[in-house]
């Protein structure tokens, strides 16, 4: 299918015609030869005298070949595209970081397996995460991690397969052997600054125990909210745990409620994936409808046709001219 991208500069075909019916002739003055008795030689020959001007007539060829480049040069700026199939695609308007706490005390080994053994809180929280990603189609995912240190694991990516690597990567103790929540909730609010999605999610898996953070994690949910980055705080651990491995489940209470967020708790890895369902029910996944046709430009054909048509009917009348002169 053919459309002009600017199909106004076809007002200016008649342009040439208007300038020829209504714009003055253009008069130039040339040198002449003075006779004397020039009347007398008139009279004597039979000659009408008249004005002393030369109108050179141009050949139809040329008149016709005129109108065909200056109509192809008007198409030209018309711009014409050959349109393609129109094609539909969905893009992810939600992004979603996860914040997952790497410090000294994910590595206690208070979890659940589904046979009841023992399992490191780390490792359960791989292991359901990896999945929960795998899910994630159409959503762009981002990975904190947090210790003493809160970093930046994975900017916001649609490559499900490389975050899941990434979080695979992660070990205990890699960012220090505090919990700086406070900090990995700041890290997260800069990152979704890049963002221009209005569905903002961070999920923020820790035991709750924050040690380390130069902003409380209060401080830092109330910042979030003002940026609209809703929290949902899962804790991790057994909460009857103390010293090192405590955790504060209070904590991740009240970040989530001042996030606009949920707060969960998962006591094994059964638990942690119905609160991932839990999530996603809360929050189902917003899509763009984003449509595009291919478009291609065919204004160089139309303005190489005039280029070349010149240029043949110019070549045309040299060599009609050198044949009358031999």
């Amino acid at each position: 299918m053919l459309s002009l991208a600017f199909p106004y500069a076809l007002l200016l075909l008649p342009l040439p015609y208007l300038i020829w019916r209504f714009a003055p002739p253009y008069r130039t003055t040339s040198a002449a030869i003075r006779i004397p008795f020039f009347r007398e030689i008139t009279e004597a020959t039979g000659l009408t005298p008249r004005e002393g001007a030369v109108v050179l007539r141009r050949r139809k060829v040329q008149s016709w070949v005129a109108i065909l480049c200056w109509g192809l040069v008007v198409l030209g700026l018309a711009r014409p595209e050959l349109l393609g199939q129109q094609i539909t695609q969905e893009r992810a308007a939600r992004d979603m970081m996860l914040a997952v706490d790497i410090s000294g005390s994910m590595d206690a080994r208070d979890m659940r397996t589904e046979d009841g053994a023992p399992l490191q809180r780390l490792r359960m929280v791989k292991d359901v995460v990896s999945d929960f990603i795998e899910r994630r189609d159409g959503d762009r995912i981002g990975l904190i991690v947090f210790g003493t240190k809160a970093y930046v694991q994975t900017p916001f990516t649609e490559d499900l397969q490389s975050a899941t690597e990434m979080l695979e990567e992660m070990q205990v103790g890699m960012a220090g052997p505090d919990t700086a929540i406070g900090d990995a909730i700041g890290l997260a609010i800069r990152t979704f600054e890049r963002s221009d999605v209005e569905q903002r999610l961070l999920i923020l898996l820790s035991d709750g125990a924050d040690t380390s953070s130069m902003m409380s994690p209060v401080n830092a949910a109330e910042i979030a909210a003002q940026s609209g980055v809703s929290i949902y705080t899962i804790g991790v651990g057994d909460p009857s745990a103390s010293g090192d491995d405590r955790v504060d489940l209070k904590a991740l209470e009240d970040v989530a409620r001042r996030a606009r967020g949920a707060f969960y708790y998962a006591e094994d890895s059964d638990g942690l994936e119905q609160i991932y369902a839990e999530i996603e029910r809360l929050n189902p996944r917003v899509t763009e409808v984003v449509t595009f046709q291919p478009r291609q430009p065919l204004g160089w054909l139309m303005f190489g046709g005039a280029l070349l048509l010149a240029l043949l009917t110019s070549v045309w009348m040299q060599i009609g001219i050198r044949k009358a002169a031999a």
